[in-house]
């Protein structure tokens, strides 16, 4: 068996100018932030970003990374709208594949499959082919002769996730409510990294259906603790909504000069700086 291990660096090292990267999580939930971190402090741009869009693709498009977002949404969840997405789309910084979520699932389904595309009926009846003229129909060759949407595959050079609990093999388990399709990210990847909150010898007692992230899938691991932050990894953590506020409302400049100047530990001293002035 190999061990996975890695830091942010390592992993960061690994990826490339250009590149399509999908972003695991939904909305303010379970994002992958150290990695995305660690991303935003190298040289690496001209991205595709594929991600149920949260401040991943705020962080990523404040910071001029982002060459197309491909999104069903871009939102803080207790905040609708991500802030520094919408800034950086009305100035037409990126551009934009707009999706229904139904969709953009059967994208990662289609490349987890190795498939070029999987008919669906979503999207049928809505702006979202006029929006999107590239996308396609097609007919059912059986009797029914039904049309439905040709979505093409979301096919990744590499994804990055985040879960609760991970080994060095690189197996995922997540212990909140939801997986946010974080399995499809790292099987629609040529590679895949996993961040976590902490690292496990084994998984012995587990219930199987958490074993979301299954090592054949994973090239690297990496352990964060409070890597999602601002996001939820719940039950470890809920979302830091104050410090989300500050992120909505402080002017990009300003939050990138205090924040993310740094390493990660660097980040984490002076989150809890901040938390500590409030008092």
């Amino acid at each position: 068996m190999t061990d996975k291990t890695m830091t942010p660096e390592d992993v960061v090292s690994r990826l490339r100018s250009g590149m399509t990267l999908g972003i695991g999580g939904w909305g303010s939930r379970r994002k992958p932030m150290a990695l995305v971190r660690a991303l935003l402090r190298s040289e690496i741009t001209d991205l595709t970003v594929v991600s149920y869009g949260g401040p991943d693709v705020g962080l990523l498009a404040a910071a001029g990374k982002i060459r197309k977002l491909v999104a069903p949404f871009a939102t803080l969840d207790s905040i609708p709208l991500e802030p520094h997405f919408r800034a950086a789309r009305q100035r037409g910084a990126f551009a934009l594949t707009e999706v229904d979520e139904a969709m953009f699932m059967w994208g990662l389904h289609a490349a987890a499959n190795r498939l070029p595309f999987l008919p669906v009926r979503a999207g049928l009846g809505s702006d979202v082919m006029r929006v999107n003229p590239e996308l396609k129909t097609v007919t059912s060759p059986y009797e029914d002769g039904e049309t439905f949407v040709a979505m093409p595959a979301l096919r990744l050079d590499a994804a990055l996730v985040h879960v609760n609990r991970a080994d060095r093999l690189g197996n995922g388990q997540y212990l909140g409510p939801d997986p946010y399709f974080d399995d499809l990210f790292c099987e629609a990847a040529d590679r895949a990294y996993l961040s976590c909150e902490r690292l496990v010898d084994s998984f012995a007692g587990a219930v199987p259906q958490t074993l979301l992230v299954k090592r054949h899938a994973v090239t690297g691991v990496v352990e964060t603790p409070n890597g999602a932050h601002f996001t939820s990894c719940v039950p470890d953590y809920g979302r830091d909504e104050p410090f989300q506020k500050l992120y909505a409302t402080t002017p990009w400049p300003e939050f990138a000069e205090r924040f993310l100047h740094g390493d990660e530990k660097t980040y984490q001293s002076a989150v809890q700086t901040w938390h500590e002035e409030q008092k």
